[in-house]
């Protein structure tokens, strides 16, 4: 620390397709930090994978001015557990998930086995890769409509709805361009929900919200670009409802062996009343409109506080770390 202040390196920008993204989060995040609190030092990467001003070395002690981390990368080579495995041979505390809850989280077909595991309910899927895109193996387990997803991407970035084997074709070359591996789910009709987590080894779900798409699914352009998608916060939802969201967050945050922060999204079928865990963003935006922060202010927690709680998480777990041997 320098002069009591605690140095913040934030990480942002990056090689994946929500680099604008991050970069608006980020900014968000640096405008929140007390300059009473913390000196703030900028790492921007580009969509090439230069670090300016300059990167992260992967070696205790070879990065000088830096006490804690906080990477605020969306997608792959941010999210993914990449730079957290970076950082953890760097030896520096940084904020949010590890390297496997990162890497499990990022990847929606494991992170749907791992619920599976511990009995938490998630959407029907057939997985499929670049190599087979095989419409009919889709078609022999679900029924039209269906929603096409990379498998390891964010932002709704690459997400198509076939109603038909046209379309189906289509949405899976399009899938494919951005991961290997394609996620195809029966379609849920019903309400989109998100809830916050925040913690350790005791986290806390924060009331959900609800999202209510401009277009027919709550896509990228409907996050970003549109300004039209609405949001209902608390979500209108009758109270046990509302608790076993929570709960479920709490529950898929713990599967995935989740630390710092999440945003777990959930499906209401209005069929069935049914809640579904849909996925699980380990760096959730952060930017002006995003709902992570949005979500806790409504719990209580304001967005420079929210900061602060995620660097002081940060530096517990890395203090406990710490005490772990790696010798003999």
């Amino acid at each position: 620390m320098n002069n009591g202040k605690i140095r913040v390196a934030v990480l942002y920008g990056g090689r994946s397709g929500e680099h604008e993204i991050s970069v608006r989060s980020a900014a968000s995040v640096v405008a929140a930090m007390d300059p009473a609190k913390y000196e703030v030092t900028r790492i921007f990467i580009t969509p090439e994978g230069r670090w300016n001003p300059r990167p992260i070395l992967p070696e205790p002690g070879a990065n000088p001015g830096i006490d804690v981390v906080f990477p605020v990368l969306h997608g792959t080579f941010g999210e993914d557990g990449t730079v957290q495995g970076l950082l953890e041979l760097a030896g520096l505390a940084y904020v949010g998930a590890g390297v496997l809850a990162s890497a499990v989280s990022m990847d929606k077909e494991v992170t749907k086995r791992l619920c599976r595991e511990r009995g938490l309910p998630v959407v029907e899927c057939v997985v499929v890769t670049r190599e087979c895109l095989s419409a009919e193996e889709v078609e022999w387990k679900l029924a039209y409509p269906v929603f096409v997803k990379p498998a390891n991407l964010g932002s709704s970035v690459g997400i198509s709805k076939a109603r038909n084997r046209e379309e189906l074709d289509d949405a899976l070359r399009l899938a494919s361009r951005f991961d290997r591996k394609v996620i195809v789910e029966r379609e849920i009709v019903g309400r989109e929900i998100e809830c916050s987590v925040l913690g350790n080894q005791e986290p806390q779900a924060s009331v959900p919200c609800e999202i209510l798409p401009s277009r027919e699914f709550y896509d990228y352009e409907d996050k970003y670009l549109l300004d039209k998608a609405e949001t209902v916060l608390p979500a209108d939802l009758p109270r046990e409802t509302a608790d076993e969201v929570r709960r479920l967050a709490v529950e898929c945050y713990r599967a995935v062996e989740c630390e710092g922060m999440a945003r777990v999204d959930f499906l209401i079928e209005t069929a069935t009343d049914s809640v579904y865990i849909n996925e699980i963003n380990t760096i959730p935006g952060f930017t002006s409109i995003s709902m992570y922060p949005k979500m806790w202010e409504a719990t209580g927690i304001p967005y420079p506080a929210l900061i602060d709680r995620l660097i002081d998480l940060a530096l517990d777990r890395h203090a406990a770390r710490r005490a772990t041997r790696f010798e003999r």
